[in-house]
Parts: structure tokens; C-alpha cells; sequence
């Protein structure tokens, strides 16, 4: 029974090998009689060391435009100002007072309404001051009387010297009191001193007023001044008749122009500040005493100045740049920057009037890139 079964077994491994070597032989067969062709046979490296890649598109295709945004640099006036704020005054002011005691009688203005100069405004009871004059005159018509008899008797050498100085003094005096009755009198009637607008009064008819009470406001208000103060630094550049504007909150996007006509010869001791008065016309009279006031003091109209957007600035370290777009290119450029107005630079060299910069996109692009302008966006609500 052993034997069967070990004829079995190596007839198995006869089999295992005899398909081994077919498998082999079958491999083998195309390599070896596989024809040859010399037109077509490629030489195989021994050592297999790869190719260097070359970019393909640099050398069919251009390189990349990038899209910017650009403005022209434009030549034109510009000034240089200081700005401050500052306060409406009238350009005459006053409180209408009394100079005597007394009862008023009469009040002669409407609130609120213009009065011309020398307009009566309040007249007082003057029924003593009128009694206090015809007795002045009395006396003087007296005193005159007894003067021409004294002048008389002196000329026929009857009187003595002294009564004719005597008669002479009395009448100078009489004359005196006279006239110190008329301006008493005239007292009881207020006017005003100039034309200009008048308030709202503090008293009525009836009321017993003293002297230095106030009795209504009167302001002038054809032309405004306004105050206000600069920095010191500014005084070598600060004179009078310069230009001004000022705006104020009661009538916006309106510019009211004016002039400096005074500055204080002290400077603020507290805020090292320079005092300046100006005058402004207040046509329809409608700005008003007491408003507060943007002012915009014009220091020189530069009439050719070369500006840009402020977005075209490009600092590194402490100088300034743009870039100029030049045959599609962009050309960093170093600029020196003067007045700063309104969303807008100078440039006191650098650029050229009409040249291109670049005013968005330059965190893209580096000298020499090649740019393709585009539209502005219009920023989002």
C-alpha cells in the first residue's frame, strides 16, 4: 500500500516542474525571436536619469497681466490752510442802558426789528427835567438882564469893576445850568447809537429804571466777525487780509467767505494759540451772532500743483512711492509729497502732469510687471 501512494506523490512534483518550465519558455520566446527593426530600435540607458522640465508657457505663452486700478496725476490750483473753529460775533454790539433815573414812559421798537441810527427807543417821564429847565432859563435871562445894566453903569463909570465882573460870572453860570438842563432833559429819550437789530427788552412801560440797568440789546449784523485762534507756528504765516471761509451747521454744504482784519499782538499763554479776528458779509443777514464756526484759514494758492488719489501713495520706511504705468508696466517711482486736501496729494516731483498711477492693485504687482487697467469700482452701499 506504500508504494502506490509514492508513485502518486512524484508524478505530482514531475508536473509541478514540467509546468514551471513551460510557463518559463513561454516568457522567454517573445525576447529572443521578437524581430528587429533598426529604423524604430531606441537605445535604452543603462542609468535612468530624468529629463529637466522647462516650463512650457514661458516660452509659448506671455506673462500674466494683472488688473490695477489707475488714475492720471492732474495739475491745477491748490491751497494751502489751516483749519480751526471759531464764533460769530456782531460787528457792533451794545445793551441799551439808561444814564439817569426815572419812570419810562414810552417804548418806541418792536422786538426783534431794525432800527436806523438815532431811532428813538425808550423815552422816560420828564416832566421834572422840563421843570428843572425852564428854571435854568429863568435864571438866565435873569443873569443876562443884570449883566447889560452892570456893562451899562461901567461904561458911564457908576459901577465898579468887581460888579461887572461880578454880573459877568453870574451869567456864565446861569448859561452853565442851562445847559445842564437841556442835557438832562435830553437823557429821559434813548436812542440808538447805530442801525442794527434790537432784542427782546427787559422792561415795560412803567417800570422805574436806574442808571446802568439793562434795557434791550442792539446789534449790528451787516457784516459778522468771527473769532478764533490758530497754533503759534502759524505766525509767520498769518497777516491781515487773508482770505477765510467758514461753514456752520444752520445752512450746510454753504461756504461763507470773509477777510482777517486783526490779530492780537499776545499769543494764549495757555494754548500757545494766535487770536485772529476776520470779517465775513452777511448778506440777507443770516448767520448770527453766537454760532459756532468751522474756519478755514487760506495760507497760499498754489496755482500749478501736481496731485493724486491718496490711495496712490505706496510708503516703505519713511519715504513714498508710486507706480507709474509706463507701456503696460508698472515703474515704482519715488515721490515727495506736499499739501494734503480733501482725498487728494501733491506731489512735488516724481511724476508728470497726465501720467498714469496706479491707485489700486499694488500689493499685485512689483516694478516692471506688466498691468491692464481696469474701471473703478464703484464702492457698495
Amino acid at each position: 500500500m506504500a508504494e502506490p501512494r509514492r508513485r502518486h506523490g512524484l508524478s505530482l512534483g514531475l508536473r509541478l516542474v514540467l509546468a514551471g518550465i513551460l510557463l518559463a519558455l513561454m516568457v522567454a520566446l517573445p525576447v529572443f525571436f521578437h524581430p528587429r527593426h533598426p529604423s524604430t530600435e531606441v537605445a535604452v540607458p543603462t542609468t535612468l536619469t530624468p529629463a529637466p522640465i522647462e516650463p512650457v508657457a514661458t516660452k509659448s505663452e506671455p506673462s500674466k497681466s494683472v488688473l490695477v486700478e489707475a488714475a492720471t496725476v492732474t495739475k491745477g490750483p491748490l491751497t494751502e490752510q489751516v483749519t480751526a473753529v471759531g464764533s460769530l460775533r456782531s460787528d457792533e454790539s451794545v445793551v441799551i442802558t439808561s444814564e439817569i433815573a426815572g419812570r419810562i414812559d414810552a417804548i418806541h421798537f418792536k422786538e426783534g426789528t431794525s432800527v436806523a441810527k438815532g431811532a428813538p427807543l425808550i423815552s422816560l417821564d420828564d416832566s421834572v427835567y422840563q421843570a428843572e429847565l425852564h428854571e435854568a432859563e429863568a435864571k438866565q435871562v435873569l443873569a443876562e438882564q443884570k449883566n447889560q445894566r452892570v456893562t451899562e453903569l461901567f461904561s458911564r463909570k457908576i459901577a465898579s469893576e468887581s460888579s461887572k465882573e461880578e454880573a459877568a460870572s453870574d451869567l456864565a453860570v446861569a448859561n452853565a445850568a442851562t445847559e445842564l438842563a437841556k442835557a438832562r432833559l435830553e437823557k429821559t429819550r434813548i436812542v440808538a447809537p447805530f442801525a442794527g437789530i434790537v432784542g427782546l427788552r427787559q422792561v415795560s412801560v412803567g417800570d422805574y429804571i436806574t442808571p446802568g440797568e439793562a434795557l434791550v440789546g442792539l446789534d449790528a449784523i451787516e457784516q459778522i466777525k468771527v473769532d478764533f485762534k490758530v497754533p503759534e507756528k502759524y505766525l509767520p504765516a498769518v497777516r491781515t487780509g487773508q482770505p477765510i471761509e467758514i461753514k456752520v451747521d444752520a445752512f450746510p454744504g454753504e461756504t461763507f467767505n470773509g477777510e482777517v482784519y486783526a490779530i492780537d499782538p499776545r499769543v494764549d499763554i495757555e494754548g500757545r494759540s494766535i487770536f485772529i479776528r476776520a470779517r465775513v458779509p452777511n448778506k440777507g443777514e443770516r448767520l448770527r451772532p453766537g454760532q459756532f464756526a468751522r474756519v478755514i484759514l487760506i495760507r497760499e494758492v498754489k496755482p500749478d500743483a501736481l496731485t493724486v488719489p491718496e490711495a496712490a501713495i505706496v510708503p516703505k520706511g519713511e519715504d513714498q512711492f508710486v507706480f507709474k504705468i509706463v507701456d503696460g508696466k508698472a515703474q515704482l517711482s519715488k515721490v515727495s509729497i506736499g499739501t494734503r486736501r480733501a482725498g487728494r496729494v501733491e506731489l512735488v516731483d516724481g511724476v508728470s502732469a497726465g501720467e498714469l498711477v496706479v491707485t489700486a492693485g499694488q500689493l499685485k504687482i512689483r516694478d516692471g510687471a506688466a498691468v491692464t487697467v481696469v474701471p473703478a469700482q464703484e464702492p457698495k452701499a
